[in-house]
């Protein structure tokens, strides 16, 4: 089970291929805040409800200092795919090692239907613009999760 981070933490860095298979890494985003968040996987009914959420609200965090990094399991031609048929604006990166969403306590031991399974945790860490953690939210709804983000950012 990974370490769940904290507020105050040290944000992990990570260089991760997004769905063009070009590099991102989050000291790109420095001097930005950053909403990073972990789904399960692309082309899912919840993941594809909390990206189009993101990607509704993109303006709207950006205009108040917020990048959005959206970071699941699969490969790079997964998230164009998934960018494509849902017409998405935020920033998808593929991890397939799971080594960002471990770093992050986003993988590891959930319940799901009843059952205790090992896989994505689906969470929210929000960054400042010094790459420290300001918030982590683990276990959280795909629905209606952009709205209570923004509502405890007090946007």
């Amino acid at each position: 089970m990974s370490e769940r981070l904290q507020p105050g933490d040290t944000a992990p860095a990570f260089t991760l291929p997004d769905a063009d298979g070009a590099q991102v890494s989050l000291a790109d985003h420095r001097g930005r805040k950053v909403i990073v968040y972990f789904y399960p996987a692309a082309l899912t009914p919840g993941c594809t409800k909390q990206a189009c959420d993101f990607t509704d609200n993109l303006d709207f965090l950006a205009g108040h200092g917020y990048d959005v990094i959206g970071i699941s399991p699969d490969k790079p031609e997964k998230l164009a795919k998934f960018r494509e048929k849902e017409d998405l604006k935020v920033t998808l990166l593929g991890d397939p090692d799971k080594s960002v969403l471990t770093a992050y306590g986003a993988f590891g031991e959930k319940k799901l239907y009843g059952k205790t399974v090992t896989g994505v945790i689906r969470s929210t860490v929000i960054l400042d613009e010094d790459g420290k953690v300001e918030r982590a939210l683990y276990n959280v709804k795909a629905t209606g999760h952009v709205a209570k983000i923004i509502k405890d950012l007090g946007l």
